[in-house]
């Protein structure tokens, strides 16, 4: 070979090697946008799937909210969640998430997904169980919540940080907003739930049924008492209790602020059916726990759970109706009026108080036993608790620092807003101080007003409060029905609480025998009035109170007030919010 030929060669082999190389880094970059473009279309069809499932489930679910058969839909609604979860779970839309802007909106949908499989075919289910499923429906609810707490809290917390990317599409982000929503709520409440249901050992609960025929801010005078034990899912009656059993006049040693006692006396701490007064159901309960404890059993006590026959009407639509011992049927039909009014007129409660009492404690142990057992319409089950939480006919209070903050806000945790962020609450209560069981027949209605102008804003309540009884018809109610000093003759003191940082500057009344008992308190971080009001049959009281602050950021006007037999819905006229 010739020497120019060889220097030729050595020439042209760099050359030759970049080439080769450019060939080998565009045979990689055809390689990766092949492979991109099919792991986009192998997404772009599994999200096909997803939204396909997605949109099916949403489907279903509306269909029970509408009063559809759980039964029948369950299956589908099961196998939609399911295809939806499993599509959204694949390795490759996994690695498809870490793509800026587009991978917020992937890992939106996965979540969303995941979190509507895990409810329905992790928890639902198993919960519902079959004819093959053994134990009872809150076994199964501990066993499954038990399973699924640590995934559902980690699900939540994965929707709650996407729900925050500002590059999600507005189809994806309503979606997830939906789903975050729902799981922001159930998560801390099924990692609670097995604490609350034993899991870790015997827990004792005491439940407190309200009379709301003896009106108080709670609900009613806290007339009976049953001591629930949860062990591992399993429920037993421990114990009951009543009004007669307590030391009446021997004040308990609860640790309650001054301002409770100026505006509801000693009684709130020495007298138990006046134990739910103070609009604050944490002060009750710890009240009520410590009445049982003192008088009843020392018995450990971890939470106390309130609730009322209108709350129980609502339970029986669940159970159907219930037999007691005496052989009548307790329906959703008579709960209310046989628990609340017809039960004075078969017995004098003066002279025969352990008669009454004998009936309430066969009441409550009767539909007690119904719920133990888990015979019941779940679906009705959880709207009769979710409708009476929201009227405030059921509360919770718990001493366990994790079943407190699943419930810290809501309004089963009977607890008033202490700021103005979320909502502008005003509560204006009514508090049967006669000792009578009138309440079954008083009427009441409530209204709230905010108006907002450059430096001021100005929240208004007004409270009415009739009887819509002739005298004739008072004077022959039964002795115990009536006012237990007056006869025919009552008194309500009516308590309106600004909302926070607000102070009162009026308040006014109609009425021939109302008057101002209290004005110059706060309490639970909150200006207080009490009025003073007297009246007879026909007579109709009116109440309004007006409060101050400063301007600024309130979030929409809301009331609280207590459930009442005849009480209208809160009228609400908000100029402020936004």
């Amino acid at each position: 070979m010739s020497a120019d030929r060889q220097d030729a060669k050595v020439i042209d082999n760099p050359s030759s090697g970049r080439q080769r190389r450019r060939r080998r880094i565009w045979a990689i970059v055809i390689v990766v946008i092949i492979a991109f473009l099919i792991a986009v279309c192998w997404v772009g069809l599994r999200a096909i799937t997803v939204k396909d499932g997605l949109v099916e489930s949403q489907a279903l679910i509306a269909e029970i909210q509408d009063g559809g058969d759980v039964d029948a839909v369950l299956p589908d609604l099961s196998e939609s969640a399911a295809s939806a979860g499993a599509a959204a779970s694949d390795p490759v839309w996994w690695v498809m998430e870490w793509i800026p802007v587009l991978g917020d909106n992937l890992k939106g949908v996965r979540l969303s997904a995941q979190s509507l499989d895990t409810l329905v075919n992790d928890v639902a289910l198993p919960v519902m169980g079959d004819e093959d499923s053994t134990g009872s429906i809150t076994e199964r609810l501990l066993a499954a919540t038990d399973d699924q707490a640590k995934n559902i809290t980690e699900l939540a917390d994965g929707l709650d940080s996407v729900s925050k990317s500002p590059f999600l599409v507005s189809v994806v982000r309503d979606g997830v907003d939906k789903v975050d929503e729902v799981m922001g709520s159930a998560a801390p409440m099924i990692a609670a739930l097995p604490t609350l249901l034993g899991g870790d050992g015997e827990r004792n609960y005491l439940l407190v049924f309200q009379n709301n025929a003896e009106t108080l801010a709670l609900g009613g005078s806290a007339a009976a008492q049953t001591l629930v034990r949860v062990d591992a899912g399993s429920i037993a009656i421990g114990g009951q209790g009543d009004s007669g059993n307590y030391q009446n006049g021997v004040a308990v040693d609860v640790d309650v602020p001054q301002s409770a006692i100026d505006l509801y006396t000693s009684y709130l701490v020495d007298h138990i059916n006046t134990s739910m007064s103070r609009p604050d159901f944490p002060t009750a309960a710890k009240i009520m726990r410590a009445w049982w404890q003192r008088d009843i059993a020392d018995d450990e006590i971890a939470g106390v759970i309130s609730i009322d026959p209108l709350a129980l009407s609502r339970i029986l639509k669940a159970t159907g109706p219930i037999e007691l011992s005496s052989g009548e049927m307790l329906s959703e039909d008579n709960a209310v009026s046989l628990l609340l009014s017809e039960v004075y007129g078969r017995w004098d409660s003066y002279k025969e108080p352990d008669l009454v009492d004998g009936f309430f404690a066969d009441t409550a142990a009767a539909v007690f036993e119904a719920i133990a057992a888990g015979d019941f319409d779940l679906k009705d089950m959880m709207w009769a608790i979710t409708e009476s939480a929201s009227q405030g006919s059921v509360l919770v209070w718990s001493d366990d620092s994790q079943v407190a903050e699943a419930i810290e806000g809501a309004r089963i945790s009977g607890v008033l807003p202490t700021v103005n962020s979320d909502t502008t609450t005003m509560g204006i209560y009514f508090n049967n101080t006669n000792g009578s069981k009138i309440d079954y027949f008083t009427e009441t209605a409530t209204s709230a007003t905010a108006t907002c102008e450059a430096d001021t804003a100005t929240f208004t309540a007004t409270a009415s409060l009739g009887l819509p009884l002739t005298q004739r018809q008072a004077e022959a109610l039964p002795r115990y029905v009536q006012s237990m000093t007056f006869g025919a003759r009552f008194r309500d003191t009516i308590y309106v609480y600004g909302p926070p940082g607000t102070t009162l500057s009026d308040a006014t009344f109609n009425g021939d025998e109302v008057s101002i008992a209290h004005r110059d308190i706060d309490d639970l971080g909150r200006p207080v009035v009490a009025f003073e009001a007297w009246f007879d049959p026909g007579d109709s009281v009116d109440v309004t109170a007006t409060f101050v602050g400063p301007s600024g950021d309130y979030g929409p006007l809301a009331v609280r007030t207590n459930p009442m037999v005849n009480g209208t819905k809160p009228v609400v006229t908000d100029d402020c919010a936004g």
